[in-house]
């Protein structure tokens, strides 16, 4: 079974089901995506991750995490290796002591879980060929350009630096993550001028 490596190209709210969201991942060094769509609260965890925020309190996946490393227990990848009536199948490869163990995981918690061990997410070709989207070259372009956000008054780049980081402070405590997102690269925006 040969693996293709794929790496995390976006995460927005799913049009199709309310409260969902599509974790679009993308072949890498080619042209076919694989979206999937997940919960918001593993969507939030991995965009928490995405994002390097660090929450008031440990999320689940935050938690796995700590425990893995007090136990010495390395996630080596992910791996996304089955499609069975729209429904993907992961598994979290880990190693121990130089033995490897293949956890069986809901295929956001394997990936909110890979992010935060910085873990490469591969899969096989016939999902690929199954569940993936190929996009030409002019759809690639115009993932790639930047999207032009409209002057509103009310929009972060009225705030004073101090008001933002006062108002990103704000969405982390209330675990407001895709809030504090949009408010953290306001600053980095700012920061980098």
């Amino acid at each position: 079974m040969e693996k293709i490596k794929l790496e995390i190209a976006g995460l927005s709210y799913s049009q199709t089901q309310s409260g969902a969201y599509a974790l679009v991942l993308a072949e890498s060094g080619g042209k076919r995506r694989l979206p999937i769509i997940i919960g918001g609260f593993e969507a939030q965890a991995i965009a928490i991750e995405l994002e390097k925020m660090v929450p008031t309190r440990p999320l689940t996946h935050d938690l796995f995490k700590s425990f893995a490393i007090t136990f010495d227990v390395e996630v080596k990848e992910i791996l996304i290796y089955n499609l069975i009536e729209g429904i993907f199948y992961s598994k979290i490869i880990t190693e121990k002591d130089g033995v490897t163990y293949e956890i069986d995981a809901r295929t956001s918690d394997a990936i909110a879980i890979g992010v935060r061990f910085n873990a490469p997410v591969y899969t096989i070709e016939s999902i690929l060929e199954s569940a993936g989207i190929l996009l030409d070259d002019d759809m690639l372009d115009s993932i790639d350009e930047p999207v032009e956000q409209e002057a509103d008054p009310n929009s972060l780049q009225s705030l004073s630096l101090e008001e933002l980081e006062a108002k990103l402070n704000e969405a982390i405590n209330n675990e407001e993550y895709e809030i504090a997102s949009k408010i953290r690269d306001e600053i980095n925006k700012r920061s980098s001028n």
